[in-house]
């Protein structure tokens, strides 16, 4: 009669709806599953009017999440986190930050490792983004040929022993079948003759342009070119810090140094040498 609308606010869903969310056990962050839960509590906060109506969407939402595997207390941290920001909001409704990070680093996500990263980043004051290491997609989705060995470029390479269980770790920005074909031809045009501790120790004197040849002439092994393959891929700067992390990983190996880059200086002590990570 007097002119006004008495209306409120629902969350809308369709018949089709199936409450289905990121699964807590699934591999991702702890805060991207957080982020779930905070995203449904605003939208249920921002929309719905009234507060009975409030009620019964937190009591859906929390329902739906705890199908998905999520505990009790993660539906009380993001309660908490959501007070405190409202809070801080309360006290300094227009303070600015002005204290922006220094740069930003994205880093694939694999558990116990990339939090401590996160942290140590953090204190630094640089932001960090995480995406998955591995998906449904790069595992199953091809959409070009596959490019064989010997015509890849910028790579890090591995020859093994035939005769022993080292492996010369390398890496060349030029095609892999043309590094490989070098280190053959060089081990081929060395006279070995027969292999005596007189040979043995003039073959330790000398010092050949590959590591790999050196290995051959000093302990009478033969390399197993047939088994060589590319081990990953990577433009050169970034490529002399596989090899070495690469080097670090496949020991025992015939390579001389420990690559073109100390990884002390980039802080990884967290990698063991049997292909693991630790905190």
């Amino acid at each position: 009669e007097d002119g006004t609308v008495n209306s409120k606010l629902l969350i809308y869903r369709k018949k089709t709806h199936t409450d289905q969310y990121l699964n807590f056990n699934s591999h991702h962050p702890l805060h991207q599953k957080l982020g779930v839960i905070r995203t449904l509590m605003d939208r249920c906060n921002t929309v719905v009017t009234e507060e009975t109506d409030r009620q019964q969407e937190i009591e859906h939402i929390k329902q739906a999440l705890s199908r998905c595997n999520y505990p009790d207390w993660t539906f009380r941290k993001v309660e908490s986190q959501i007070n405190r920001s409202r809070q801080k909001k309360d006290k300094n409704p227009k303070k600015k930050h002005d204290d922006k990070p220094k740069g930003r680093v994205t880093l694939p996500y694999i558990k116990g490792v990339t939090e401590p990263l996160e942290r140590i980043f953090k204190k630094h004051n640089i932001a960090t983004s995480v995406k998955p290491k591995t998906t449904l997609r790069s595992l199953l989705v091809h959409p070009k040929d596959k490019i064989e060995d010997p015509v890849k470029t910028d790579c890090v390479y591995k020859i093994p022993c035939m005769t022993c269980n080292k492996v010369y770790i390398g890496e060349t920005g030029r095609t892999f079948g043309c590094r490989l074909e070098e280190h053959r031809k060089e081990v081929d045009n060395i006279n070995m003759g027969r292999y005596t501790r007189a040979r043995k120790k003039e073959a330790e004197k000398q010092e050949n342009k590959s590591a790999v040849t050196d290995h051959v002439t000093r302990n009478n092994c033969v390399i197993d070119s047939d088994s060589a393959n590319v081990i990953d891929r990577e433009e050169k700067c970034i490529r002399w810090i596989k090899e070495a992390i690469w080097i670090r990983k496949s020991t025992p190996v015939m390579t001389r140094d420990e690559g073109g880059i100390d990884l002390v200086m980039f802080g990884t002590a967290f990698l063991t040498t049997d292909n693991s990570f630790t905190e």
